[in-house]
Formats: structure tokens, C-alpha cells, sequence
């Protein structure tokens, strides 16, 4: 007898799942709530960690093609003072895959591949304990029972409340992302500022980060601390930051240039040639966050650990979402399903309560009142 499974959420952790299950020819229920896979843009750039991200494509029988559509030479790093001075340049090796770079949008399109995603189907809640299984609730009214279901849908999870009473908290620190096309030929100066992959500025209490994604468009990234509009309902709205309203660009611009007046004129032209912004309040979830738990649901990724967006809940996520996968692959006996499970919760929070504590403990780092901090810690993980 085969599992009745579904993922919620058609995201890296929630595909690379199903992948891993397709290659093992395990049916798998994918539903997401956007429309469709080109609903809303797909982010930034992702660096897939040779021993998570990449192990997880791996898995999936991917490693090959993903190799083929990554950049290791987004790898490449630089930091500069406010004044524009560059304090560390660290070029990316041709040769090296431990981090290379893939866009959001690539990603998920080669993980899509031949899996059958229902799309628009976004769920309102899930029921564990049900005489048929687990009941999945949808916003159109429906419902459906599945052996196990994945709560793979992010930091504000419909799934999580089956498991858990607890709900994301802001670090106190914001990103207002912008973006810039055509940067090679539009903007050249920048395109040199910025390098191969990374550039970063780091001042009191305020940071400017530019990454460059693929077909010269490069993401930018202002960091710093602000207060929540406590009125505003920050599960719906990203933009719920004290004083942004995204939708006003020039007052946004102004507002930006405004908190990062006196740094050097080459990186403010970052905020001066950006195009639209996105207020991104930062939720995180607490460290150590555990449930008892529960027959017939678990969750995967940010809907399980949400941390601060340093490169690792992407490649954890996708990871897990593997090894989810492989270990049901390997346990035809559905009497089995909630032990392997449980077994995989213990092993899920320990490794991501660890680094939840890292990453937590850089953003401090990161956007502190010392910017000597971020440089600390940009030196401590660089290989030698």
C-alpha cells in the first residue's frame, strides 16, 4: 500500500522533497497557493553549500544539471569601508564548488521538472488525528486526508499550528531590497564596485549589501534597525516598518539616502539607481524550536526553523526535504511512516537549533553598533 503524502508549499524544501520522492517513483502530492510557478518574482540568489544544498540536488539526481546553470564565480566577495575603501577582496577559484551561486528562479524551475504541482490551492488549515488521516482544509472550502502531510510553507505556515502555538518574532532589523538591470552596460562603475559575486558595506547599526544574480541583474539589499508598525498585520504585510510605506519609491529613496548620509557616493548611487522597494522585516522563530509530537504531520524548512537569511535555511531546508524523502522511499510498510518520521524530527532539531544559534548571533554581528564585527566574521568563515 503506497503513502498518501502531500507537500504544502512548492518551495526549495517542499520540491526538493517531492523530487527526491519522484526519483524513488513514490507518489506525492504537491499544493501550493500562488497560481502558478511565475506568480510573483522568485528572489535573489542562492549559494547551495557542498554539503547541504548541493548533497540535497544529489539526492534528487539534479547535481549535474545544476552544475551546468550555477555561477561559482558569484563566490567572489569584497568588502568596503563607508568611505569606499576596500577593506577585504576575496576572488572567487574557477575550480572552487563548495558555494556556488544559482538564481531562485533557476532553482525552482530544475526542481519543478516533471513534478505535478496543483497550484492555487492554498490551505487554511490541517486537522491531524482524523479517522482517515490527516484533514488539509483548503481556502476554496474543499478538503482532503493524506497519511503524512509536509508543512513546507514558510515562515507564516498554515501547517505550523497543527504542531505548534508558537509564531515568528522580528529581530528588530530590516532589509529594504531593491534591484538594478542591465548593470554592466547601464551602470559599468557599479558593475566594477560590486565585482563577480558579492559586495557589502558595513556601518553603525546599518549595512549595504549587492549581489549580483544572473543576466547582469543585481540584487541590493539595505540593513538596519528599525521598529515595527505594531498596528500592521506583519504575517500579510512585509512592509509594516515604521516610516516605509514600498509602495511610495522616491519617499523610500529619500528616506534610505537619508539614513545612510555621509558614505561614499559610489555605493549610495546603489539606492540612487534602484528601481522599485520591498520593505522585508526579518522573523525569525525561537532557536531551539521543538512540538510534541504529532502522527501524521511535521514541518520542513522555515515553517520548522525560521532564521536570519545568511545563506543557510535554503540549503538546510533542501536538505532535509531529502533526507525526509529518502527515509520514507525506504519504508514500504505504512505501519512504519510515523517512526521514521519521529526519528527524523530529533535529528531535523538538533542540527537546525545549531545553526539557528549561528546565524542569529551573526546578524548581531552583521548590523551592530561596531562595524568591526561583520569584518570579524567575514574573516572567521573565509578559507584560508
Amino acid at each position: 500500500m503506497r503513502h498518501r503524502i502531500a507537500v504544502i508549499g512548492a518551495g526549495p524544501a517542499g520540491l526538493t522533497f517531492a523530487r527526491v520522492l519522484h526519483r524513488h517513483d513514490c507518489p506525492v502530492t504537491v499544493l501550493e497557493r500562488d497560481p502558478g510557478s511565475d506568480a510573483r518574482p522568485p528572489g535573489g540568489t542562492l549559494d547551495l553549500h557542498e554539503k547541504m544544498g548541493q548533497l540535497a540536488l544529489e539526492k534528487a539526481g539534479l547535481l549535474a544539471e545544476f552544475e551546468a546553470l550555477s555561477r561559482p564565480e558569484g563566490q567572489a566577495m569584497r568588502i568596503l569601508d563607508v568611505d569606499g575603501t576596500v577593506l577585504r577582496d576575496w576572488p572567487a577559484r574557477p575550480d572552487d564548488l563548495a558555494n556556488p551561486e544559482i538564481d531562485r528562479g533557476q532553482l525552482r524551475d530544475l526542481l519543478l521538472g516533471p513534478l505535478d504541482v496543483q497550484w492555487g490551492r492554498g490551505v487554511t488549515e490541517v486537522m491531524p488525528g482524523t479517522r482517515d488521516g490527516a484533514l488539509v482544509r483548503f481556502a476554496d472550502g474543499r478538503e482532503e486526508t493524506f497519511d503524512l502531510v509536509i508543512g513546507a510553507d514558510g515562515a507564516w505556515s498554515r501547517v505550523r499550528p497543527a504542531l505548534s502555538s508558537v509564531t515568528p518574532h522580528y529581530t528588530g532589523v530590516t532589509l529594504v531590497e531593491t534591484s538594478l538591470d542591465d548593470v554592466d552596460t547601464r551602470h559599468p562603475d557599479l558593475a566594477r564596485l560590486i565585482g563577480d559575486g558579492s559586495m557589502a558595506v558595513y556601518g553603525v547599526n546599518r549595512a549595504l549589501v549587492a549581489q549580483r544574480n544572473s543576466g547582469g541583474h543585481v540584487k541590493v539589499y539595505a540593513q538596519f534597525r528599525a521598529p515595527l508598525n505594531t498596528s500592521a498585520d506583519t504575517s500579510a504585510d512585509t512592509s509594516a516598518v515604521a516610516g516605509l510605506d514600498g509602495a511610495d519609491v522616491e519617499a523610500v529613496r529619500s528616506s534610505l539616502l537619508a539614513l545612510f548620509d555621509g558614505w561614499a557616493a559610489p555605493v549610495l548611487d546603489l539606492l540612487r539607481h534602484g528601481a522599485a522597494f520591498i520593505p522585508r522585516p526579518l522573523h525569525v522563530l525561537p532557536v531551539s524550536h521543538t512540538w510534541a509530537h504529532v502522527p501524521g504531520v511535521t514541518l520542513l524548512g522555515d515553517a520548522a526553523h525560521l532564521m536570519p537569511p545568511l545563506g543557510l535555511g535554503a540549503n538546510l531546508a533542501m536538505l532535509e526535504g531529502a533526507e525526509l524523502a529518502e527515509s520514507i522511499a525506504a519504508t514500504p510498510d505504512p505501519g512504519d511512516l510515523d517512526e521514521v518520521v519521529r526519528a527524523f524530527e530529533e535529528q531535523m532539531w538538533a542540527r537546525a537549533a545549531k545553526w539557528a544559534e549561528f546565524t542569529a548571533a551573526g546578524l548581531e554581528r552583521l548590523v551592530s553598533p561596531d562595524p568591526a564585527e561583520a569584518l570579524a566574521l567575514f574573516d572567521s568563515v573565509q578559507p584560508s
